[in-house]
């Protein structure tokens, strides 16, 4: 089991409040708020590290699915965008699509797509989301 941990600081209430979010391993520690959330300003927002977690969790299921099927070398980069859209007077997260591009010697196109689908099912922040999960998976030469 592990157990990891952030912080986010909210000061002023609504749009004119400003807050800070940090993660106790120091890799991120940014300002967020309206602004950021809604508006393009500099910082970070819920979705954006959602998205960045997901990224990083299917694309390193991905590895390991890959190293468990005997492939050896490789390079997997992910995109993922998280939708947020009005819902019910408030908001919701409605999907987060990841874009997987691969470089992996000796597969075939349809073993890296079979394998990239078993990651995306079995990668845990994909078993938290609850909204809908697309994956587009691009093998490279």
């Amino acid at each position: 089991m592990t157990v990891n941990t952030a912080n986010a600081r909210y000061e002023g209430l609504g749009k004119e409040g400003k807050g800070h979010v940090s993660f106790a391993s120091g890799a991120l520690d940014a300002p967020y708020g309206f602004g950021t959330r809604f508006e393009g300003q500099p910082g970070t927002n819920p979705e954006e590290m959602i998205a960045g977690a997901h990224a990083a969790c299917f694309t390193m299921a991905t590895s390991f699915a890959l190293a468990k099927a005997g492939h050896t070398d490789g390079t997997l980069d992910t995109q993922c965008k998280v939708t947020l859209e009005p819902s019910d007077g408030g908001f919701t997260v409605t999907k987060s699509a990841l874009t997987l591009t691969g470089r992996v010697a000796g597969i075939t196109a349809e073993e890296f797509e079979r394998l990239a689908g078993e990651a995306k099912a079995g990668c845990p922040i994909s078993k938290l989301l609850n909204c809908e999960i697309t994956l587009e998976a691009r093998l490279e030469a």
